[in-house]
């Protein structure tokens, strides 16, 4: 019996691993993936596994290995024309420049990701990725942007938690309140 596992069932094996909080399992199964959807040829897969590691070395607090393996990541989304998973990628990045305090940078990477999800109809991501957005926002001390911006991304969900469809009033209510557009 062949023992070799495929490049999905590695791929699967390292998002269980990860899911599971084991992320140097992990790493590997996504490392033994990429290695080979190389070999295969199938360079959007290696190039996803790029972005797992990416997103494994954020996770460890491994910044510098992070940023550069996410950005690897997004420049074969764009070589590659794969505008969804350059979107994630960006989104990803974001989430990388606030975890370290890089306000700015993420709020400029944000709003990349966010048009790129708005452009491919992906109301969910878009309207998560605002809400992410709003609050680096909120951080950097612009709480007039923050709030439009938060709100905007409540609008822009298909699919809210009850919590969020509160919100959602609460800040209409503010709107409302406050004068603003209706």
């Amino acid at each position: 019996m062949d023992n070799v596992l495929s490049a999905r069932e590695l791929k699967e094996e390292g998002l269980r691993l990860f899911q599971e909080g084991l992320y140097e399992e992990a790493a590997a199964r996504f490392k033994e993936a990429r290695e080979t959807f190389t070999r295969e040829g199938n360079e959007v897969e290696a190039a996803e596994m790029v972005n797992n590691l990416g997103v494994i070395h954020r996770v460890r607090g491994q910044w510098d290995d992070a940023i550069a393996a996410l950005d690897e990541a997004r420049a074969a989304f764009v070589r590659l024309g794969d505008r969804d998973r350059e979107a994630q990628a960006l989104g990803n990045l974001g989430g990388l420049y606030a975890s370290l305090g890089e306000r700015d940078k993420a709020k400029e990477i944000y709003r990349q990701a966010a048009d790129a999800f708005g452009a491919l109809g992906n109301a969910q991501c878009q309207g998560e990725t605002l809400l992410a957005l709003g609050v680096q926002e909120w951080k950097t001390g612009n709480r007039s942007s923050a709030l439009a911006t938060y709100e905007a991304g409540l609008q822009t969900l298909p699919k809210l938690t009850a919590g969020r469809k509160t919100l959602r009033g609460l800040l209409g209510l503010r709107t409302r309140l406050l004068g603003g557009p209706k």
